[in-house]
């Protein structure tokens, strides 16, 4: 195993960040990994993109271990923090970031929907928390970090499920930042729109980014610097939100 000797603020810990493949994670996956941290790449279906990604966080001079678990599965999610203590004595940032975010028009939510969204987006993270926790709080020291969204903040008609997801883990964070302080810090990053999806048609896009007054939707890397702040923040930082949101959030 190969550790970093150099002044990299995360030199030598660990940081475990779910959905950490692809997309916003795998921004994440690296930034952390740049400043020294090696890398649990947790994945769901993105094997093959948490292969490479492992391939190229090695390349960094650190470790990377991809990891498969359906979040929504409580067993899963045991099954993937013990093999990550396999691996590492400590787990010392945990960064919640797998989520899911299916269109749900009112109408159309089925109960299934509804439970299968808030069992990833927020019971995941709770049990990702409650499980790594139990280390940290024995080692004294420890930065749980999660990816809540703008959407928290406000609401989306057509994603009432997501949002509601979102603002239970703002609400999550500030509780687990109490419980378990002073040793462990918790707080979250909430985006804006961050890579549209495929199918959004160029006039929607531009109908987005004309409500963000820096008139541009954020880049994966906005998120990435934000997770590494808190990853290296002071300890007297927690129960907070930061919204990386090109100022949507303030109008």
């Amino acid at each position: 195993m190969c550790y970093v000797q150099d002044a990299m603020r995360l030199a030598g810990k660990v940081a475990l960040v779910t959905g950490g493949a692809v997309r916003v994670g795998r921004a994440i996956s690296l930034a952390l990994a740049r400043e020294g941290a090696h890398v649990v790449v947790h994945h769901h279906r993105s094997g093959r993109e948490a292969r490479a990604l492992a391939l190229d966080i090695r390349r960094l001079g650190v470790e990377a271990l991809p990891l498969q678990a359906d979040l929504a599965r409580p067993a899963e999610v045991a099954v993937m923090v013990r093999a990550a203590f396999r691996a590492f004595p400590a787990i010392h940032v945990l960064v919640n970031n797998a989520a899911i975010f299916p269109r749900t028009p009112l109408l159309e939510i089925t109960p299934a929907v509804w439970d299968r969204v808030l069992a990833v987006n927020l019971r995941g993270p709770f049990l990702c928390a409650q499980a790594v926790a139990r280390r940290m709080l024995r080692a004294g020291t420890g930065k749980i970090i999660n990816i809540a969204d703008v959407g928290g903040a406000r609401a989306w008609p057509a994603y009432i499920p997501y949002c509601v997801s979102k603002a239970g883990l703002i609400m999550l964070t500030q509780g687990l930042a109490v419980a378990l302080a002073p040793h462990v810090q918790v707080n979250a990053v909430a985006p804006g729109p961050v890579l549209f999806p495929e199918e959004y048609p160029d006039r929607l896009r531009r109908k987005v980014r004309a409500t963000i007054p820096m008139r541009r939707e954020g880049a994966p890397e906005d998120v990435a610097a934000a997770v590494v702040f808190f990853a290296t923040s002071p300890a007297y930082i927690t129960g907070q939100t930061l919204f990386v949101d090109g100022g949507l959030s303030a109008r």
